[in-house]
C-alpha cells in the first residue's frame, strides 16, 4: 500500500488531470441535495456531505438503463429482432465515494456477477470504473457501519483511499488501477510519519464519534419461519405508507423490472428500478398478488436484507449501515430497531 500526500489546496488540480483522462464522477450540490453526478469543472465537486442523498448505485445499475432496441414494422428486415444498445464503457472513475456505497457494489456484486450469470452490462460498468474513496471523519448519528462489516476508514472495493488530514489529503493506493490513475496526476510527495499519527487519529476520533449499533449475531442461527411468523411484523407495518423510498435510497436494493416501450412500430426495452414496497411489484398476470398487503411487503424487504441473504450467501446482512433510509422515512421506520426485534427474537 503506497502513501501519498496532497495538499487541499492542490484538490482542484488532481481532480483536473483525472478529467483529461476519465469521465468524473463527484459529489455534486444541487437544489439543496448532494448526489452523485459527472462533472466537466473540479469547483463542481462539494466534499462537505458525509453521505449523498441517493447512493452512488444508480452508476453502476442506472435508474432506468436502455438494454435493447428493436423494430415491430412488417417492411424492416430487422422486425422482431431485438438489437443490443451500445454502451459507453470508456473509463471513468467515482471519486469520494465512502467506504459504506464501495461496500455495497461487493454485496451487489453477488447478484449481478456469479458464476452461473454475469450481467454484461454490471459488469461492463463494475471493469471500467475506478473507485475513489474518502474517509468519514465525522460519521452522521444515523450511522452504523461498524456492527455491519465495514467502517469509517474501510478501504474494502476500492483502488484509492483519501483521508482528510486537516490542510492535507492522505493517498493511500489500494489496487493496480489505483496505481494507474495516480500514475496520471502529478501527486509525487511521499506521507510522513506525521501523516500516519494524524489518519490514525483520524480513525480514532472516527470510530469513537458512531454511537449507533446493531446486533447480528443470532441472525444466522435463528429459524427462518420463527422470523417470519413473529409478532412484531404487525405493529411494525402500521406506519409504512409504501413510498418505497428506503428502497430508492438503499445502495444494495437491486429489484427491477423489464419493460418495452413502444412509439410508432420502434421500440425499446428498459431495465427500470423498482421496489418491493410496491403493490405491483408481485403482481400476476392473472391478477393474483402473493403480497397483496402491507405487511407482506415490509415483511419481505427486511426479511431479505437481514435474513435471506445472510443464509443464501453467508457474507453478512445486505446492509451497509449508511443510514439513509433511517434519515428518509416519511414514518420514522427505523432499521436498526428491525435488526433489534429479529436479532433478540426469543432472547
Amino acid at each position: 500500500m503506497t502513501n501519498r500526500i496532497i495538499k487541499k489546496a492542490d484538490l482542484p488540480a488532481l481532480l483536473s488531470s483525472l478529467l483529461d483522462h476519465y469521465r468524473v464522477y463527484a459529489p455534486v450540490r444541487h437544489q439543496g441535495t448532494t448526489n452523485f453526478q459527472e462533472i466537466s469543472a473540479a469547483d463542481q465537486v462539494d466534499l462537505s456531505q458525509v453521505n449523498t442523498t441517493l447512493s452512488p448505485k444508480s452508476l453502476m445499475l442506472p435508474q432506468s438503463e436502455s438494454m435493447f432496441e428493436f423494430t415491430l414494422m412488417k417492411t424492416s428486415e430487422q422486425a422482431g429482432i431485438l438489437r443490443e444498445i451500445e454502451k459507453d464503457f470508456s473509463p471513468r472513475v467515482i471519486f469520494a465515494i465512502r467506504p459504506c456505497d464501495a461496500k455495497s457494489f461487493q454485496l451487489l456484486d453477488l447478484n449481478f456477477d456469479t458464476p452461473s450469470y454475469r450481467d454484461p452490462w454490471w459488469m461492463g460498468q463494475r471493469q471500467s470504473t475506478t473507485l475513489v474513496g474518502l474517509g468519514c471523519n465525522q460519521p452522521c448519528s444515523t450511522c452504523f457501519c461498524t456492527s455491519v462489516g465495514s467502517g469509517p476508514f474501510s478501504t474494502d472495493g476500492l483502488d484509492l483511499f483519501l483521508i482528510d488530514t486537516g490542510d492535507e489529503f492522505a493517498i493511500q493506493t489500494l489496487t493496480e488501477k489505483g496505481k494507474e490513475l495516480l500514475s496520471k496526476t502529478s501527486v509525487q510527495s511521499q506521507g510522513s510519519e506525521a501523516t500516519a499519527n494524524a489518519v490514525l487519529a483520524r480513525q480514532e476520533s472516527s470510530l469513537q464519534a458512531i454511537k449507533s449499533a446493531v446486533s447480528t449475531e443470532n441472525l444466522k442461527r435463528h429459524d427462518v419461519k420463527a422470523i417470519f411468523d413473529g409478532d412484531f411484523w404487525d405493529e411494525l407495518h402500521f406506519a409504512c405508507i409504501n413510498c418505497g423510498v428506503c428502497t430508492f435510497v438503499c445502495p444494495t436494493c437491486w429489484c427491477f423490472d423489464i419493460q418495452d416501450e413502444v412509439h410508432k412500430g420502434n421500440g425499446i426495452r428498459l431495465r427500470n428500478w423498482d421496489s418491493c414496497m410496491f403493490p405491483l411489484f408481485t403482481l400476476h398476470g392473472s391478477g393474483h398478488n402473493p403480497r397483496a398487503q402491507k405487511l407482506q411487503r415490509l415483511r419481505q424487504r427486511f426479511m431479505h436484507k437481514l435474513k435471506y441473504f445472510l443464509d443464501k450467501y453467508d457474507r453478512g446482512v445486505a446492509c451497509v449501515g449508511c443510514g439513509r433510509c433511517v434519515q428518509q422515512c416519511p414514518v420514522n421506520i427505523d432499521i436498526r430497531h428491525v435488526f433489534r426485534l429479529m436479532n433478540d427474537l426469543g432472547v
